[in-house]
């Protein structure tokens, strides 16, 4: 798929070169401030405030969106002016529902690099986002998934509102949860990491900051006001926004009362995922029998098989990780889908044919062999990731 990238105007230039990109057409800068671009850069008193700009695409992260933000936050690193960096999506429905997945598809089909760039980039992205030294305040008000979740869960703080919707669906497309989820999900309560992992199931609201994927939860009418009180601070310290983060949550009382909605489930998870290998956490679903276990049987049984086996691994080794190894082994995995079958099946049965009956291949858990697993954890040489 080919479609228009715009630059930001932040970065306007007197001499415009045309060029393409991975395939995708690079218009003129000077069109970019006509058009509106699809990544913000702002300074509001000592903050810097992005935001994602894309919002009929439910604000997804492409490669340009990525080679604009990376700089930025670097920028604004060594600024002394700058002391705090706040991120939000435009629109009413999203944060970030995720990568540009289609663009990829189409790279990934011809050999084109966006295949390799795009995961080597936001990957990179991702772990300087987990390694900022300025306090980051991701506001998670709406979809969030995948790439989404990269651009905020590594960063100091992150708030949920009751629009938040947080899933990694990417077993259901031929992927697995990248973006550093080998490293935020096993450490999750338990088991809850591997379950969401393998499933794609989706968590809302406070939910999403009982679990602490956010670290706080905030009702999105008052998330207007709280931006504003974020980028009046002085000189705040990681304390100093932690405490008016804390004044907001403390203000907001939706859904208190609900209960987390898989708190009559947590025993049953803990104890049907712990297992050594997927095939076994099929076994224990099935022998179990009750509603909620052939409901995860149901639906672990759609997921591409050799998605599920990556992930189970994934998930296992990132529990002993830095956020570094992680990222490296998840490079290696995501080339591995680009080299594979059921990345391009998934993406063609679920976002572009939509008939949501791909034809994975292998088709069954016992058909993925231990060998092919492991070729995909192997290394790229040369190709590694370097961070």
């Amino acid at each position: 798929m080919s479609f228009i990238i715009l630059t930001s105007p932040h970065r306007l230039r007197s001499i415009c070169r045309m060029k393409r990109i991975q395939g995708h057409m690079c218009v003129s800068s000077q069109m970019s401030s006509k058009a509106g671009s699809e990544v913000l850069f702002e300074k509001v008193g000592n903050a810097g405030v992005i935001t994602l700009n894309r919002p009929k695409a439910l604000n997804a992260l492409n490669l340009t969106m990525i080679r604009h933000i990376y700089p930025q936050l670097k920028k604004w690193d060594k600024d002394s002016e700058t002391d705090l960096v706040v991120i939000k999506g435009a629109g009413e429905k999203a944060f970030c529902a995720g990568g540009d997945i289609r663009a990829i598809t189409e790279a990934g089909k011809t050999g084109d690099s966006l295949a390799q760039d795009f995961f080597r980039e936001e990957y990179i992205l991702n772990n300087t986002i987990g390694t900022y030294p300025k306090p980051y305040v991701a506001l998670i008000d709406g979809i969030t998934m995948g790439g989404g979740v990269g651009l905020s869960v590594h960063g100091r703080f992150r708030v949920a509102t009751e629009k938040t919707l947080f899933a990694m669906p990417e077993t259901g497309i031929g992927l697995f949860p990248d973006v550093g989820g080998g490293y935020f999900l096993p450490r999750l309560q338990g088991k809850l990491g591997l379950f969401l992992a393998l499933t794609g199931i989706r968590l809302k609201g406070r939910d999403v900051q009982r679990v602490g994927l956010a670290t706080h939860f905030v009702q999105s009418d008052k998330i207007a006001s709280l931006e504003k009180d974020l980028v009046d601070l002085k000189s705040p310290s990681n304390i100093d926004v932690a405490q008016l983060l804390d004044s907001y949550q403390e203000q907001s009382s939706l859904d208190a009362e609900k209960p987390f909605v898989l708190q009559e489930q947590t025993e049953a998870i803990d104890r049907l995922f712990s297992a050594g290998s997927v095939e076994e956490i099929m076994e224990n679903l099935k022998k179990d029998g009750s509603a909620f276990a052939l409901k995860q049987t149901e639906t672990l049984s759609k997921m591409s098989p050799t998605s599920l086996k990556l992930t189970f691994r994934q998930i296992q080794e990132g529990a002993r990780m830095s956020l570094q190894e992680v990222l490296v082994m998840e490079y290696r995995l995501s080339q591995a889908c680009m080299r594979g079958h059921d990345f391009y099946e998934g993406v063609r049965a679920v976002l572009i044919d939509k008939d949501q009956s791909p034809k994975w291949n292998p088709s069954t858990l016992s058909e993925v062999s231990e060998q092919a697993i492991e070729e995909c954890f192997s290394s790229l040489g040369e190709r590694d990731l370097k961070l």
